[in-house]
């Protein structure tokens, strides 16, 4: 007599309730294979590929010349730096500013709703149109920066035109435009906080500072930890704010190529699909291994 088969529950275990799961399951396998996984194995394929042509799939040989050829070529390596420069200026100042501003957002206060919609809405703009708006506000002639400069007796500034400013344009630019989702996180991380801390604290007569640095920001500890990472690799793929600031190029003068941008002008620009595939999984590494040590750094971090 045959065994019938049940899970730990005591649900009778039938092909009907092993496919139903992976029917509902399908439609996001399928996409996660189609446009994630195969995509990824792919670009790591390529990037090995000498020679490689894209309209027929021929190459020349496997090899590590496109390697090679990016990590020697000059335009990539002054990406390489203007990316580690805007990636560790913009986040760390990104996230101490929303900090500061989710404690604000935090407390009660009068028109606590406007400001909250005045600090979200950049994240619900087109950054085109953000970029075009800021491409004026840096105008050398008539940018609103500019003239305050000057209204404070300093000179104005060529932001966009000199080579020695573009870098400073798009940290500005990029903390601006990162302060949104890090406060959102950040505030989110707060609702998280029991208030009885904060009530036993002033009980026992700690004055705000202390309890801030004392009790809240250990707290948020996991959540700044959070906000740093997603915010390192969304600084490492510093691109689309290049495109409406300096009309698609990569500063004035060439002088700010990004790793990003030095990937698209090799595959969009050039054809050269093997040293971008090649770029890309460099920049994949960079970004695991950075990642890989703020885990570690946050680990050690938590004191509670």
């Amino acid at each position: 007599m045959k065994s019938i088969q049940r899970s730990r529950d005591g649900e009778r275990v039938t092909a009907r309730t092993i496919a139903e799961p992976i029917l509902f399951l399908l439609p996001f396998i399928v996409g996660l294979v189609t446009f994630t996984i195969y995509p990824f194995v792919n670009v790591f394929l390529i990037s090995f590929k000498e020679n490689y042509n894209v309209l027929n799939g021929t190459f020349a040989k496997l090899g590590l010349k496109n390697y090679q050829e990016v990590i020697t070529d000059p335009n990539f390596l002054n990406g390489l730096g203007n990316t580690a420069k805007y990636a560790l200026i913009v986040v760390p100042i990104a996230t101490v500013l929303s900090i500061i501003i989710s404690t604000l957002l935090n407390k009660s206060i009068k028109l606590k709703s406007f400001f909250q919609t005045c600090f979200f809405l950049p994240m619900v703009t087109s950054i085109t149109a953000i970029g075009l708006v800021w491409k004026w506000l840096f105008n050398f002639d008539y940018g609103l920066i500019n003239y305050f400069l000057k209204l404070l007796g300093g000179n104005g500034i060529n932001w966009l035109n000199d080579p020695r400013y573009n870098l400073a344009a798009l940290i500005i630019y990029g903390v601006w435009s990162m302060i949104p989702f890090t406060t959102i996180l950040i505030l989110a991380g707060f609702q998280n906080v029991n208030p009885q801390y904060y009530t036993a604290a002033r009980a026992d007569g700690a004055r705000e500072g202390k309890i801030f640095f004392r009790i809240t920001l250990p707290l948020l500890a996991p959540t700044i930890g959070l906000t740093l990472i997603i915010n390192m690799i969304s600084a490492s793929k510093v691109f689309s704010e290049l495109f409406p600031l300096f009309n698609g190029k990569p500063g004035s003068a060439y002088s700010l190529y990004t790793v990003v941008y030095y990937l698209y002008d090799a595959f969009y620009s050039k054809w050269k699909l093997g040293r971008a595939a090649a770029c890309a999984v460099v920049l994949f590494l960079i970004v695991l291994a950075m990642t890989m040590i703020q885990l570690f750094i946050q680990r050690k971090w938590k004191n509670y």
